[in-house]
């Protein structure tokens, strides 16, 4: 079964900046990549760091802890691609931003 999510206060959300959400008890990390949005894990593979509250530049966002970076489209970390971060479709709808975990 599929389920969307719609994110309160996420459509607003500045360009290169991110936002953690919280949904079904799982915090989600929002990015706004110069106008696409994209959601991700918000947990870092490294130490558990908040990549929503992290340093966005392009579509890179860097953990604010140990500044591991992961591209915000793909999960894919920089350094090293065989690490990922779990990423989640993102649907924009005239009644709001909507993201599917399933």
């Amino acid at each position: 079964m599929t389920n969307w999510t719609k994110l309160t206060d996420c459509r607003n959300l500045p360009v290169q900046q991110g936002r953690v959400v919280v949904v079904n008890e799982k915090p989600i990390a929002v990015f706004n990549i110069d106008g696409e949005f994209t959601a991700m894990d918000n947990r870092c593979p490294h130490r558990g760091g908040s990549l929503g509250d992290g340093e966005i530049e392009g579509e890179i966002v860097t953990c604010p802890w140990h500044g591991w970076q992961f591209n915000c489209r793909t999960g894919r970390a920089v350094e090293n691609s065989s690490i990922t971060v779990p990423t989640f479709p993102v649907d924009v709808r005239p009644d709001g931003l909507f993201v599917r975990i399933d």
